[in-house]
């Protein structure tokens, strides 16, 4: 059934939420249906991933579910990812999240694409496909990101567009849950989607994003953006150095001590090194010659008012999404894609400021900086995300509107596009494709960078997974490389020495040449002696809550200087343990007089088991007697036959235990019954 919100408000009375939430929340955060509806089903979209299996919303009741509606080019989408990751962590008892992808561009239908988005982004949720935006309309959406709140009863209770903070969200389960639980309506067992997929191999980069090559000290500079760290190799691809742990954070120090979280685009001053840390929301500096990296930018929050005039404190501003640098006359330009502006930052004084856009998400041309945000007649950009120069103007990859534009240096100008859509009255945004030729006929599809050389502007024509040239002169555009077999995926940044043309093929995990005076083939570029980060392993088993059970003491005969346990767990109708989660346990062993031997005490330990009785051989302590033992058992199990929904069981066991060859009972015998 295909139901608008407009319908959902003449369908119900107001009351519900009133008796639900303690204190209502502002107009301004989730706006609260007057009523609840049973929400429209999951069925017409596409391929789920990051689960083993399709989702039924009947699987999930008992929990709330946020139904986020996001496209992967969206950089508004990219930044509430955290805030979901934030409220999953925050109630893993009580809240699903599953992202709806519904496309924007054409390339982003395709469920490859997603995937390597979801992998990109490091998405923990499940997420449905949605290419033909069937769920969109089923769910009256006209937003990108847009938010679905489902009640554990199965009904719609509230909605938002735009971005948000996680505590707007946590504020409203915190108000709502202790009344679910009342009327006994929660269902409070954590749960797992069985997010299995091959594990791709360690790869020497992980989504790099951009590079910047600099020919007068051969070196090539490579964010290696999804391994959090900065590369530097000769431009035959030796490598000499690395910047950063692999590890997210935002801490100074030496090459070996910082850390980044996702960086981006880069620009070279002699032997300072800018970096767009872009998750972090900040601009770092890096030293080359001591070896050192420091904040230069950004308080790491991220900025949620635009703003449009007036200089700043550089640690003290808030920033969003910086995604590429460029150095003019010691003036660090910066496209701030998260505020659709290009930034300027001075060098000498340390000013930072909004240098060319009103604020607004859109392609129009105009004088470079308003008086007030989206005020209209002022240029107008949508996710800038590449930079390049002539000297005269700044090339700026406007990635939302699929165009090229070029803002001047000198603010006397005006903003003007080269390729794309400022011309048109309407569907300035939603105007792309793949057409080369004249200027005023050209078609790309979301571009993220550009490079300049002598008159030829190159572009990385990301989401055609090409490289596209343009003659400034002539005013044409061709295919350079990316047709055929030798083909690129998604590549995102550029960077010109000499006649090699340097890219970031994103989604192939490496980096590409070309030589761009002879159209040579492209080359993939062999990182020599570079490795993936080695990150310190944290392991996080599943804390077994909730008051142990006792089983009545027993004597055992040990069998080859093991314990026997024999677990059998009575799962509801219809459910069996997950194949593709091994059980984990945890024994623990009195100091004094213990029973089992240390190898199998004090850490979490993993069984492959299919079905539901299973047994336990743990090694005796050396003359062991006998002594108190507590055995944590932490699982996973699914409804038959849709194994993208499983509920994650717990439970503890503690005991007296004598061992006793002359004893009958060959094993220990523990009973659990699943209740939910």
């Amino acid at each position: 059934m295909t139901t608008t919100l407009n319908t959902w408000r003449c369908w119900l009375a107001g009351g519900f939420i009133a008796m639900v939430l303690a204190s209502p929340l502002s107009a301004q955060e989730l706006e609260l249906l007057p009523g609840r509806i049973p929400a429209p089903s999951l069925d017409g979209g596409g391929e789920w991933l990051n689960t083993a299996g399709p989702i039924e919303l009947r699987d999930l009741r008992g929990k709330f579910v946020i139904l986020d509606f996001w496209t992967y080019c969206c950089i508004n989408c990219m930044h509430i990812l955290p805030e979901l990751k934030q409220l999953e962590h925050e109630f893993p008892k009580h809240l699903v999240v599953i992202g709806v992808h519904s496309a924007k561009f054409e390339n982003e239908r395709d469920a490859k694409n997603v995937s390597e988005a979801i992998e990109r982004y490091e998405i923990e949720h499940p997420v449905v496909n949605d290419p033909r935006q069937i769920l969109w309309q089923k769910y009256a959406v006209d937003t990108w990101p847009s938010l679905r709140v489902i009640d554990p009863e199965g009904r719609l209770v509230a909605h938002h567009k735009g971005e948000f903070a996680a505590e707007m969200v946590a504020r409203f389960l915190k108000q709502a849950i202790p009344s679910y639980r009342r009327r006994n309506l929660l269902d409070e067992t954590p749960l797992s989607f069985d997010a299995t997929r091959p594990p791709r191999p360690d790869l020497p980069l992980r989504f790099p994003g951009k590079v910047l090559a600099d020919a007068d000290s051969d070196r090539l500079f490579v964010a290696d953006s999804g391994h959090n760290r900065i590369v530097i190799t000769k431009l035959s691809g030796e490598v000499l150095d690395i910047i950063g742990t692999g590890a997210i954070g935002r801490e100074d120090g030496t090459f070996e001590q910082c850390s980044f979280d996702h960086p981006q685009g880069m620009a070279l001053q002699g032997e300072t090194l800018f970096v767009a840390d872009t998750e972090n929301h900040l601009l770092r500096k890096v030293d080359l010659k001591t070896r050192r990296v420091t904040t230069l930018a950004g308080s790491g929050e991220q900025a949620r008012v635009p703003t449009v005039r007036g200089a700043a404190r550089p640690l003290g501003i808030k920033l969003a999404s910086p995604w590429d640098l460029l150095l003019h006359d010691n003036n660090l330009y910066i496209a701030m894609a998260g505020q659709h502006q290009i930034w300027r930052m001075t060098l000498d004084s340390g000013a930072i400021f909004p240098f060319a856009g009103n604020a607004a998400e859109d392609i129009i041309d105009g004088p470079l900086l308003a008086r007030n945000p989206f005020q209209k007649g002022y240029a107008s950009f949508a996710q800038p995300s590449g930079l390049a120069s002539d000297g005269q103007v700044l090339f700026v990859a406007d990635s939302e509107g699929s165009s090229i534009r070029a803002v001047p240096l000198r603010a006397s100008r005006d903003v003007a596009t080269i390729l794309g859509t400022a011309r048109l009255p309407a569907d300035r945004l939603f105007t792309f494709g793949d057409r080369d030729g004249a200027a005023n006929q050209v078609l790309l599809q979301h571009p993220l960078g550009v490079a300049y050389r002598e008159g030829q502007l190159f572009i990385a024509d990301t989401y055609n997974s090409k490289i596209k040239e343009l003659d400034l002169k002539t005013a044409t555009v061709r295919t350079l490389a990316g047709s055929g077999p030798n083909s690129f995926d998604e590549p995102g940044g550029l960077s010109i020495a000499g006649d090699q043309l340097f890219v970031a093929d994103t989604n192939n995990h490496s980096v590409r040449v070309i030589g761009v005076a002879a159209d040579a083939q492209p080359r993939e570029l062999e990182l020599k002696g570079l490795g993936p980060p080695v990150l310190a392993k944290v392991v996080s088993p599943p804390a077994v809550s909730g008051k142990p059970r006792t089983f009545e003491a027993a004597t055992i005969k040990p069998t080859e200087d093991k314990l026997k346990v024999a677990i059998n767990l009575a799962l509801p109708a219809d459910f069996k343990l997950n194949p593709g989660a091994p059980v984990r346990y945890y024994v623990h062993a009195a100091e004094e007089n213990p029973v089992v031997a240390p190898a199998a005490t004090g850490k979490w330990l993993t069984l492959e088991a299919t079905a539901s009785d299973f047994e336990l051989e743990l090694p005796l302590q050396a003359k062991a007697t006998g002594g108190p033992v507590m055995i944590s058992l932490a699982f996973y199990y699914c409804r038959s036959g849709a194994e993208g929904v499983c509920k994650a069981g717990e439970v503890t066991w503690s005991g007296r235990i004598a061992i006793s060859d002359r004893a009958e009972d060959t094993r220990l015998e523990l009973k659990h019954v699943v209740l939910k």
